[in-house]
């Protein structure tokens, strides 16, 4: 298994986000909307966000 630890966590307190606890995928952290947590669904919003405005809108049309 393979781990992986984020440079701005210290301690368990993120340095980067006004010393606050560290919590993967909260606002304003490097991974939001990079990647999916299974932990909770707000912190996929930003990632589905950015998957509906990546995909195209006519998909259902058929091509000319």
């Amino acid at each position: 298994m393979a781990s992986w630890g984020c440079p701005h966590e210290i301690n368990g307190i993120c340095t980067k986000i006004n010393d606050l606890n560290c919590d993967p995928g909260m606002k304003g952290c490097v991974l939001a909307g990079r990647y999916f947590f299974l932990s909770s669904d707000d912190k996929n919003e930003r990632r589905r966000e950015k998957q509906e405005r990546s995909t195209p809108e006519n998909d259902n049309e058929p091509p000319a």
